[in-house]
């Protein structure tokens, strides 16, 4: 665990901020007394506020229900329709030659 003062954190922060994505935490002090923490944000976490940010743009919405294991499986399992001539892949490509 690293420590760090107001100034040097001011003056090296992408450091600390690199510290910290590599899993360590760094005690901010005052006046040689701890007063925050930096560290790691939860992955859990981190997908929670970025489906919140979706879902306010209006690009997701929330789930009605929890997805059981069981659910999930059958999920996973499905095949989605034939396109045995390949149109959806041709679409898309088209799309990436557009710029779209």
């Amino acid at each position: 665990m690293k420590h760090a003062s107001i100034a040097m954190l001011k003056a090296r922060l992408s450091q600390y901020l690199e510290t910290v994505k590599a899993g360590e935490e760094v005690i901010v002090t005052e006046r040689g007394r701890p007063i925050a923490r930096l560290g790691p944000v939860d992955p859990a976490a981190q997908r929670k506020a970025h489906l919140d940010r979706l879902i306010r743009a209006g690009l997701a919405r929330p789930p009605l229900k929890k997805l059981t294991p069981q659910a999930l499986e059958a999920l996973l399992r499905e095949t989605g329709p034939a396109d045995p001539e390949g149109r959806v892949l041709a679409a898309l490509l088209e799309d990436r030659a557009q710029g779209r």
